[in-house]
Formats: C-alpha cells, structure tokens, sequence
C-alpha cells in the first residue's frame, strides 16, 4: 500500500460516490420558484457583491474561485494507490471598470497541507479589457493555455483530469506572466500572446527567456448543420534557455477539433512536441465521445495515444504515476465516466474509470499495466 490518508481500498471511491452527489440534492438548492430562479441561482448570486449603476468607474465586484475534490483506488500489480484529496482550492476576486477594463487575483492554496503552509501560489493577476466586440486583452498573470484540455479550465473538463497527452506537452503550471489578445469574429477565434519563463509563485519577470502561444481556429459548424464543429491549431514556440520553467520541448503544435451535435459531441487533439535537453520529440492522438442521456447526465468516453521517438519520452498521469514511477515510450488508455450536472459546470460531480499501458523498452521501471477509479466534486464560482 503506497500513501492512503483518508480510507482504504476502494471504500474512499464508493463512499464519496454517494455522499458528494448526496451533499448536493440535500442542498435543497434545485427547487425553482415561480420567478423561475433556483436556490442555486440565490447561492451564488451571493458571490457578487457589487453591481454598479451604468456608467460607474466601479461596475461590479464579485468572489472567484473552486473548489476540486478527488477519490480515488489506482493499482498496477501488487503496488495501488488510494487517497482522499483536495484536488484544488482557489480563492480570489474580479473587478469590474468602466470602459470595459477588468482586474482579477486568485490565489491557490493546498487544503491537504498542514495549516499555515497552505498558501501554494498566485494564479492569476492580471489587468483585463473587454470592450465588448469579442477581443479579450490580459497583462501580467493569466493562463497560457494550448491542446485541447490545457486551453480547456479545470472547471470545465469532461474527464476528472487532463488526458495524458496534454499532461506530457502542456505545461501544467498553466499560470505565466505575460500578454495576450484573444478575440472571435465572424465564425474564426484567435490568440496571441508571450509569456515569461520564469518559475515564480507570483509575479515574475523575463530572466529565463520567454515562450509564444499563437492559436487560430474556425467554426463551420452553421455551414454543416452541426452545433459545433471548429477545429484550432495552436503553435507554441519556447525559447531555447536551461533556466526556463517550462517543459523540455522547443516548439509544441495541437490540432484540436469539437463536433457536437444536439446531445453528441466528438472532442479530438492531435499533438506533437519536439524535444530539447535530452527529451525525446513525442506525437499522440486523444478521441473524446461523449453523449447526454438527459440534461443533467452525461456519458463520456475517451482513448488516448501517445508514442516517443526514444526510450523513456513519456510520463505517466497523476494517479497512475503514483503506482509506477518511471517513464517509457508508448502509452495507451481507455477512459469511461459519467457526469452528473447539478448547477452546469458550476456544480458537478463526476467518475471515471481508466486503464493505462505504459510501454518501456529501456526496461528501467517505466513499465505500467494498471486500471484506477476517481470521483469527485467540482465546484466554481
């Protein structure tokens, strides 16, 4: 048994399989009035605090944050994992300015510390302006996201986490400080930006270089009669610096594509990266199906492939790492899991079950054949 806080065996997994959707029903915050306003309408309704009148230098002041909690039973042989986790916990706030103009700070803190050392880094700290027109400009620390889950918000997620070929291409401290515009007109979307590679907790500056993410998509979903149907290509070219934070790759190109039609929808990334600083280049391809049987109960299905030009060019995913610490050089994965939507994305509780093959020709201990379960609770307002 490697670490286990909070439970034993799959126990954790079943037991929070009931009681966090439970916890929510027992809200009793899903009941409509006659105004059409639910009691979870009310209860985050209280994150805004503030809503100026039209034309006031303050606008809005609202609460920001999320809360992500995880259970899960992970095991490759004789070796498992099992936990009980605050997955994320992020507080902060947004304030609204004429003009358009915007501040926001989150901070991110690690509920599974001990008290006193739970303040982990800040997020985002940026100034923003959104004149309204589809164009969004941020300055300083934002997220610098690219593929198809890194652009995606952990709020958002189909899956409990990242497919693993984004763990191994995306840089997973997200947050950079940097500038950026993105906008959308006329069916196209578009961003770019530059970032600092910097690895501070705050704000940093530009000592290790810097890194470039450019994406341009489309969306012909209206000209085939689909819902969506948008495909985007994302380039990330990373300043060549053995100082820098980010990962060892120097350029890193996504092709991800959204299909949805009605209560069907095909998710798809196709990525590569080229490797630096003795990282092996490494492709892969993600499919992610997924169906709604109802409005609140979606189905979700994904595989993901991913394949290096060299020994031990691949890591594994957060739980299964924790069962096998090595690296190889093929990975395949099957992923199966339901959600169920109490408030949208806002209030959500989700389960998967996946099992992951991690090829290792180097045979140094890389090697993994293993299956886990998660469940949790996300939570963001």
């Amino acid at each position: 048994m490697i670490d286990s806080r909070c439970g034993e065996g799959m126990g954790n997994c079943l037991r929070a399989s009931v009681l966090l959707p439970a916890l929510c029903l027992m809200s009793g915050a899903a009941s409509a009035e006659e105004s059409g306003e639910t009691g979870y309408d009310r209860i985050w309704g209280y994150a805004d605090l503030y809503r100026g009148p039209e034309g006031a230098f303050l606008s809005s002041f609202a609460l920001k944050g999320r809360l992500h909690i995880d259970a899960m039973h992970f095991e490759e042989g004789a070796e498992d994992y099992d936990e009980f986790t605050w997955r994320r916990f992020r507080f902060g706030f947004e304030a609204g300015f004429a003009g358009g103009w915007l501040a926001r700070i989150d901070y991110d803190f690690d509920l599974n510390a001990v008290l006193g050392e739970r303040f982990d880094r800040l997020t985002e700290a940026y100034i923003g302006w959104k004149p309204g027109d589809g164009r969004d400009l941020r300055i300083l620390k934002h997220s610098a996201g690219f593929t198809l889950d890194g652009a995606t918000s952990s709020n958002k997620l189909l899956t409990l986490q990242r497919n693993n070929l984004t763990n191994n291409l995306w840089f997973t401290d997200e947050y950079f400080t940097g500038i950026s515009l993105k906008g959308e007109s006329d069916g196209w979307r578009y961003r770019a930006g530059v970032f600092s590679n910097e690895d501070e907790d705050g704000i940093s500056t530009f000592d290790a270089s810097y890194f470039t993410l450019t994406s341009l998509g489309y969306n012909w979903g209206p000209q085939l009669g689909l819902d969506r149907a948008s495909l985007r290509l994302d380039h990330v070219y990373n300043d060549r610096d053995p100082d820098r934070a980010t990962p060892d790759f120097g350029t890193v190109v996504s092709l991800s594509g959204h299909w949805e039609l009605g209560r069907a929808g095909l998710w798809t990334d196709l990525a590569s990266g080229n490797g630096q600083y003795g990282q092996n280049d490494i492709w892969g391809l993600s499919l992610m199906p997924f169906y709604s049987t109802s409005e609140t109960t979606q189905w979700v299905m994904r595989y993901t492939y991913i394949d290096s030009d060299g020994p031990n060019g691949i890591r594994l995913g957060r739980y299964h790492g924790e069962v096998t610490l090595g690296r190889g050089d093929r990975y395949n994965e099957i992923y199966a899991g339901v959600n169920l939507f109490f408030y949208g994305h806002k209030l959500k509780w989700q389960t998967g079950i996946e099992y992951a093959v991690l090829d290792d020709s180097a045979e140094d201990g890389g090697r993994h054949d293993g299956w886990g379960i998660t469940t949790g609770l996300r939570i963001h307002w």
